[in-house]
């Protein structure tokens, strides 16, 4: 099933940023995040097992899986074999981004800038992840740069939290945002990690 990035961003104001170090814990994982609401997994690819990881939690009812911190086309093409559903990168070059379009995946590159994001629109792209947003200028600086540039929506991402959140899905040009906070750091506790996702659905009024 190919999704457009418009789709992705709109299964829940939240996609959870995931680092998984254990791929024992990626179906039970994906599972309280889907339960709570929040069905976009971004797997970002920063640990040795994230390929696997990807795989098992694409065997999850309801789980829309993609790739994070994909830097290249190699590793795009990776997370590809892998079932990822969507890529996200934490920049935006020509060669990934000419890459990913070929592929006609739901393609998330990362700006901070206003060139970068019109290297973005050269390519045919208008949806993109600023990041980091929190010391990229946070709210202010990304409502700077989306008044000249009113087709783009964006995904915040980098140092949001369940505080500030809300703040940002307030704007109309901000159509979800990325966030770690929903998988607290140590040991796998899927009931809170639900609990979480249901608090995260909440945010966006």
């Amino acid at each position: 099933m190919s999704l457009v990035v418009d789709q992705v961003m709109a299964l829940a104001p939240v996609i959870p940023v995931l680092v998984v170090d254990r791929v024992e814990d990626a179906v039970p994982l994906a599972q309280a995040l889907v339960a709570g609401g929040l069905p976009a997994l971004e797997v970002t690819m920063r640990t040795p097992v994230a390929l696997e990881v990807m795989r098992e939690m694409a065997t999850v009812p309801g789980a829309v899986v993609g790739a994070g911190t994909v830097l290249n086309p190699k590793q795009l093409d990776d997370a590809l074999n892998a079932g990822a559903q969507f890529i996200v990168s934490p920049g935006l070059t020509d060669t990934l981004g000419k890459a990913a379009i070929a592929t006609k995946v739901a393609f998330l590159p990362g700006i901070s800038t206003a060139a970068d994001i019109m290297r973005g629109l050269d390519l045919g792209l208008e949806r993109f992840k600023f990041f980091p947003a929190s010391t990229s200028g946070g709210l202010p600086a990304l409502k700077a740069l989306a008044a000249p540039f009113n087709m783009v929506r964006f995904c915040p991402t980098g140092g949001i939290s369940a505080a500030t959140a809300p703040e940002w899905l307030a704007e109309s040009f901000v159509g979800c945002v990325g966030g770690s906070w929903v998988v607290p750091k140590g040991p796998l506790d899927p009931a809170k990690v639900e609990a979480l996702a249901r608090e995260a659905v909440a945010l966006k009024g």
